[in-house]
């Protein structure tokens, strides 16, 4: 039986993503760096997606992904107390690279945040 934490490996790797970012899945260091590679394999790939946003949108992303990263440096043991946060900026980190996002929500910028 599959370690609860890790998500179903018959998923795709988006679905897998989403899972993690749901609140009740409980969120593991090795679920940020699986996450944070996948967000950076599909940058270096160039995902089609991505080129459809908007360069302020791709700067956001980079912010979230920056700010997951360095959470991940300093903060060895906080996942649980900052699990919430982790989670959300890899939203924003990952924000694009799902087909079932809308097309309206893609193409905002993130001017106001």
């Amino acid at each position: 039986m599959p370690h609860p934490r890790i998500p179903d490996p018959s998923r795709n790797t988006s679905g897998r993503l989403s899972q993690m970012l749901q609140p009740s899945y409980m969120l593991c260091r090795d679920d940020v760096v699986w996450a944070l590679e996948f967000i950076r394999k599909k940058m270096a790939e160039q995902d089609s997606r991505l080129k459809e946003l908007t360069q302020p949108r791709l700067l956001k992303n980079f912010e979230s992904f920056a700010e997951v990263s360095m959470m991940l440096v300093h903060r060895r043991s906080a996942f649980d107390q900052e699990a919430d946060r982790i989670k959300s900026c890899l939203k924003e980190a990952s924000y694009g690279l799902f087909e079932n996002e809308p097309t309206s929500e893609r193409d905002s910028s993130p001017a106001n945040d």
